[in-house]
C-alpha cells in the first residue's frame, strides 16, 4: 500500500496523530458556511442554537433520536451536511446518540479543556456547528464513540 491510501485510511479511522488543530477525517472539500450570529438565531431552535453555536450540552436521555432505528443519515441541524450513517450508530448507554464513526470529512475536531482534562471536540465541517466529543470506548471496527448531542442532529431516513 502507498502512503497516499495508508493516510486517507488512518484518517478515515480516526487514528492520525492528534495535533490540537483542526483537522477532517479524510475529506472531499466542503463549501463553509458561516452566517452572522443573528441569523442562527433564526434559523435555529434555542436548545440547537446554544449547542450548535454556543458548545452547550443537551440533558443526556433528552434526545428522541437515542431511539431512533431506522435506515438513513443523521445530518447537521445547523446546514443539513451529512455527519453520520444510521449503521454506524450503537447504544452506548450514555443518554446521547453515539456513532462509531463519521462520514468522510464530515466532521473535524480540536482539542478542548474546558474540564481541564483534553479531549477531542467535534464540529460540523461545513457550518462549524458544536456536534460533542469524541471518546476511545466505542466498539469495533474503530473503537471510537461520536457521542452527540440530538438537538444538534436531523435525521433523514431511507
Amino acid at each position: 500500500m502507498t502512503r497516499r491510501p495508508l493516510l486517507a485510511l488512518l484518517c478515515t479511522l480516526g487514528l492520525a496523530a492528534k495535533t490540537g488543530r483542526a483537522q477532517t477525517t479524510a475529506a472531499p472539500k466542503i463549501e463553509p458556511l458561516r452566517l452572522a450570529d443573528a441569523e442562527w438565531k433564526k434559523r435555529l431552535a434555542p436548545a440547537a442554537y446554544d449547542v450548535l453555536r454556543h458548545e452547550g450540552t443537551e440533558r443526556p436521555g433528552s434526545s428522541p433520536l437515542n431511539d431512533e432505528h431506522r435506515k438513513g443519515v443523521f445530518h447537521c441541524a445547523g446546514c443539513e451536511l451529512a455527519l453520520f450513517a444510521s449503521d454506524t450508530k450503537f447504544d452506548s448507554g450514555t443518554g446521547w446518540p453515539s456513532f462509531f464513526t463519521s462520514l468522510p470529512g464530515a466532521v473535524v475536531t480540536k482539542t478542548d479543556f474546558k474540564l481541564i482534562v483534553p479531549r477531542s471536540e467535534y464540529h460540523c465541517a461545513r457550518c462549524e456547528g458544536h456536534q460533542g466529543h469524541v471518546f476511545d470506548d466505542g466498539p469495533r471496527p474503530t473503537g471510537k464513540r461520536y457521542c452527540n448531542n440530538g438537538v444538534a442532529l436531523k435525521f433523514v431516513p431511507a
